[in-house]
C-alpha cells in the first residue's frame, strides 16, 4: 500500500525537476487523448513541439513564438509577485482588457494625430488602465476584508461586457460601415505597435516582457520589497511581527499586477490584434497563471513556461489544421499542463512510501 511521508524540508531536486516532469506526462497523457480521437500521437506531439521550431514553415512560425509569449509573461511576471505574497489576482484577464481599450481609447482619441508621443501616451494609458481595474479588489480587500480571488474574477466579466459595449458603440469604426470593432491600429502608424526588426516578431512588448523579467528578478532578489513578498507569503506571521504591512502588500502586489497585464493588453491591441473588438480577448490573462506556477513564479521561469506555452498555442494550431484535432482537444492539453503540474508537485513536500501489509 502506497502512502504519503511530509519531508522534513521541501525537495529541491523537485522544486526544480516537477516542470519538465508534468511536461512529460502531459506528453503522454496528451497522447493518448489524441489516440482516443483517431489520430497519431506521435504526429500529434510532434506537430505540437516540434514542427513550429524546425518544421517546414517554421520560418513563419518562430517570429509567432515572441508573439504568443509576450502577453503570458508581462502578465505571468505581475501575477507571480501576488502569488509568493499570497495575493491571489485571478482577475488579469479583466485587467488584460481594460489596458487595451485605455490604450487603443488614447490613440483613437488622438487619430490622425502624427506624433511620436501618441504611443508613449498610450502605453502609460494601458498600465493605468490594468491597474485601476486591479485597484477595485485591492481596495475592497484592504478596507472591507473581501476575497480578491472573487472579485477580480468576477471583474473578468465586466471587462467583457464593457469590451462588448466599446466595440460596438463609442469605439465602433466611423468608417466600418456599421460592423463591430475600432479602427485597425495597423493603419495608424503613430499607434501601432510595430516590430523593432523587421520579420522576427520582435515588437515593443516584446522589449517590456524582457525589462519585466529583469525588473522583478532585482525586485525579489536584492530589494527590500522582494524579500517582504516573500517573507509574507512563506511566514506570514514572522512577517507581521518584522513589520511588514499586509495592506500594502495587497495593494502594491496586485497594482503591480494589473499594471503588467493593463500593458499586455495595450501591446497586443496596438499590434498583433490591430482593432478593438469583441472578441479581442483570447484567454492570456487564465493561461498566465499556469505559465507563472510552470516557472516556479520565478521570472527567469516564468519567461522560459511562457515561450512553451506560446509554442502550444501556435503547435495547437498547426494540429487543428493540419491534423484535424479540435480546438478543445488543445485546450483539454494545455489545462493537462497545469493539472500535472500541481500534482507532481506533491512531491516536492512530501515523499511516497510503500506500506507493507501487517500479518494478523
Amino acid at each position: 500500500m502506497l502512502r504519503l511521508e511530509k519531508r522534513p524540508q521541501p525537495s529541491r531536486i523537485w522544486t526544480w525537476a516537477t516542470p519538465p516532469f508534468a511536461v512529460l506526462v502531459t506528453m503522454i497523457a496528451g497522447g493518448a487523448l489524441f489516440a482516443a480521437l483517431g489520430k497519431d500521437p506521435v504526429e500529434a506531439i510532434a506537430t505540437i513541439f516540434w514542427k513550429p521550431l524546425f518544421g517546414e514553415f517554421a520560418f513563419y512560425y518562430r517570429p509567432q513564438l515572441l508573439i504568443k509569449a509576450t502577453p503570458l509573461i508581462l502578465i505571468a511576471i505581475g501575477l507571480s509577485l501576488g502569488f509568493r505574497a499570497g495575493v491571489w489576482n485571478i482577475g488579469a484577464e479583466g485587467q488584460y482588457i481594460l489596458g487595451a481599450l485605455t490604450g487603443a481609447g488614447v490613440g483613437l482619441a488622438l487619430y490622425p494625430l502624427d506624433s511620436a508621443v501618441v504611443f508613449p501616451l498610450m502605453i502609460i494609458a494601458g498600465a493605468l488602465g490594468g491597474w485601476a481595474w486591479a485597484m477595485i479588489p485591492a481596495l475592497l480587500k484592504v478596507r472591507f476584508g473581501t476575497n480578491e480571488i472573487l472579485v477580480s474574477l468576477m471583474l473578468v466579466y465586466v471587462a467583457e461586457q464593457l469590451l462588448a459595449a466599446m466595440a460596438l458603440g463609442p469605439m465602433r469604426n466611423p468608417d466600418g460601415h456599421g460592423f463591430p470593432g475600432s479602427r485597425n491600429l495597423r493603419d495608424y502608424p503613430s499607434a501601432h505597435n510595430a516590430e523593432i526588426i523587421e520579420g522576427t516578431g520582435m515588437h515593443w512588448g516584446v522589449a517590456a516582457a524582457v525589462i519585466a523579467v529583469i525588473a522583478a528578478y532585482v525586485l525579489l532578489s536584492r530589494h527590500i520589497l522582494g524579500f517582504q513578498i516573500r517573507l509574507a507569503g512563506q511566514v506570514p506571521r514572522a512577517a507581521r511581527f518584522s513589520g511588514v504591512r499586509p495592506g500594502r502588500l495587497v495593494v502594491v502586489c496586485l497594482g503591480t499586477s494589473g499594471a503588467l497585464a493593463g500593458l499586455a493588453g495595450m501591446f497586443e491591441v496596438a499590434g498583433p490584434a490591430g482593432q478593438v473588438s469583441i472578441d479581442f480577448n483570447v484567454g492570456y490573462g487564465f493561461t498566465a497563471i499556469i505559465v507563472a506556477f510552470l516557472g516556479r513564479l520565478h521570472p527567469v521561469g516564468i519567461a522560459l513556461a511562457g515561450l512553451l506555452m506560446a509554442l502550444t498555442y501556435i503547435g495547437g494550431e498547426m494540429a487543428q489544421s493540419t491534423l484535424g484535432l479540435p480546438a478543445a482537444a488543445i485546450q483539454l492539453f494545455q489545462g493537462m499542463l497545469l493539472f500535472f503540474l500541481l500534482a507532481v508537485d506533491l512531491l516536492t513536500n512530501y515523499r511516497i512510501r510503500i506500506r507493507k501489509k501487517e500479518v494478523a
